[in-house]
């Protein structure tokens, strides 16, 4: 359960978290034309299964495969019906009824019905919930059973009010439908053959080349634009964008601030908006290291966070005070980690001993840049910093492990919720709750502020919980 607080916190917005948009060069419209579009990525996905992965590789791939009951409208997380036409939500809160679309196949020509919602969601729950399931615990850790009305009515009950229950069924993760038969063949695990009912189906995946997909003529909404969607791996930053203004793909993530000007200048368009996002380093809570909140505190007070953020994003980054962004309910801007004070840090932690700490991170846009600007930090306070990097799917293993005292973390939220963001620190999977922590307090928060209805009353909690990380320091 886990409290992922923040070191040198940053709120990383535009460039290091967006997408970059080939808009113009006639090599980029030449290859798009109404055919393929190529979309390069900095990683490959850790699968293709919904409820088995956590990553936004991942998402970007699953996205376009599969479709859950519900979904967010194009620019905001309002929800919208999906695979459900309508819902009833009883006088209680305790109970959901869906009344489903009866016009869904899924890409293995299978019906979507009642029973595959059914088996979709009790795959997830307790008695058949397989520890790689990330995201079960924050879809349906409220969910006590569910039931088939009739053919395409089904009935969700809860064990416990759950305020932002609609909206984490309209999430990439956990939420989408995947083909009951599919997964009965293949040993309940499609992260590597997806079947689901969304705009393309799964063709290939080339690893460590790409993941091609095709347009599906049957489905059930507005068809896809393009005949062929294809996500195309170059982990190196440089070659991304070098591919990008070369007309070799029309789309990338993941772009690094150090090639903003090369992709501007090759006639590319980016996308920058404010990301409802945040990227933090986290103190393994259960290390020897840094079980003590003194401790953590003091490596925070090792660092110049508004200085460092400047030097790694170049003004497309900004401090970040909580692990909430700005404009999600809740955010309290009075809240304020340890204040820079390197003098008291070095005093602190020369007492304690503490000379060495062991850091991880993986290779995507500005981890790297980040684990090495601590590192400087650290140094000029006397603490020797070790860094191991790994490729993402070697990383998300070894937090599982637990082998660090440090790691670089992000979190992009699923729906807008503050539970969302919050809701990390609470749960008992390590690859999502990097610090490992367990505060019976702060997840009772998480709890109240679940059953709480939406104003005032539910943000102080959320906020209440934000004062609770900072002060810990995790």
């Amino acid at each position: 359960m886990i409290k992922v607080k923040k070191v040198l916190t940053l709120v990383l917005v535009a460039t290091v978290v967006c997408v970059s948009l080939s808009a113009c060069g006639s090599k980029g419209n030449s290859r798009s034309s109404a055919d393929t579009i190529n979309f390069g990525q900095a990683a490959e996905p850790r699968g293709l299964d919904p409820a088995l992965v956590d990553d936004a590789e991942s998402v970007r791939v699953i996205s376009n495969i599969y479709e859950g009951l519900l979904q967010y409208a194009k620019d905001s997380v309002e929800i919208k019906p999906c695979l459900a036409k309508s819902w009833d939500i009883s006088e209680d809160g305790l109970s959901y009824t869906f009344h489903l679309r009866d016009d869904v196949k899924f890409h293995d020509g299978s019906e979507f019905n009642a029973e595959a919602v059914k088996f979709n969601i009790d795959r997830q729950l307790p008695g058949q919930k397989t520890e790689d399931m990330p995201y079960a615990e924050a879809v349906y850790g409220v969910v006590k059973d569910v039931e088939v009305l009739d053919k395409y009515t089904v009935k969700i009950n809860l064990k416990s009010k759950c305020t932002p229950f609609l909206s984490n069924l309209a999430m990439s993760l956990g939420a989408p439908m995947a083909s009951p038969k599919a997964l009965q063949e293949s040993n309940n695990n499609l992260n590597e053959h997806p079947v689901g009912t969304g705009p393309y189906k799964f063709v290939r995946w080339d690893k460590s080349q790409n993941v091609v997909l095709v347009k599906n003529d049957n489905y059930w909404g507005e068809k896809a634009k393009t005949t062929n969607l294809v996500f195309k791996l170059i982990s190196d930053h440089s070659a991304r964008a070098v591919a990008l203004t070369n007309g070799e793909v029309d789309i990338i993530s993941g772009v690094d601030v150090n090639v903003v000007d090369q992709v501007k200048n090759g006639g590319c368009k980016i996308l920058d908006n404010e990301g409802m996002n945040i990227f933090y380093t986290a103190f393994n809570t259960t290390s020897p290291t840094f079980k003590d909140s003194k401790l953590r505190r003091a490596v925070v007070q090792a660092i110049n966070v508004p200085e460092m953020t400047e030097t790694l994003t170049k003004g497309y980054g900004t401090p970040a005070t909580s692990i909430l962004p700005t404009f999600v309910d809740g955010y309290d801007e009075s809240i304020k980690q340890a204040p820079y004070d390197p003098e008291a840090a070095k005093k602190t932690l020369s007492e304690a001993g503490v000379t060495n700490v062991h850091f991880i991170t993986h290779t995507g846009p500005g981890a790297q840049e980040t684990a090495e600007a601590i590192q400087g930090y650290l140094k000029k306070i006397g603490v020797n910093c070790t860094i191991d990097s790994y490729d993402w799917t070697t990383y998300k293993d070894k937090t599982k492990n637990g082998d660090y005292d440090m790691c670089y973390y992000g979190w992009t939220g699923d729906n807008g919720d503050p539970d969302n963001f919050l809701n990390i620190l609470s749960v008992s999977d390590y690859t999502i709750n990097v610090s490992r922590y367990n505060n019976p307090d702060y997840n009772a928060g998480i709890k109240k502020g679940l059953e709480t209805p939406q104003g005032e009353e539910r943000n102080k909690i959320y906020t209440d919980l934000e004062k609770m990380q900072a002060e810990d320091a995790v």
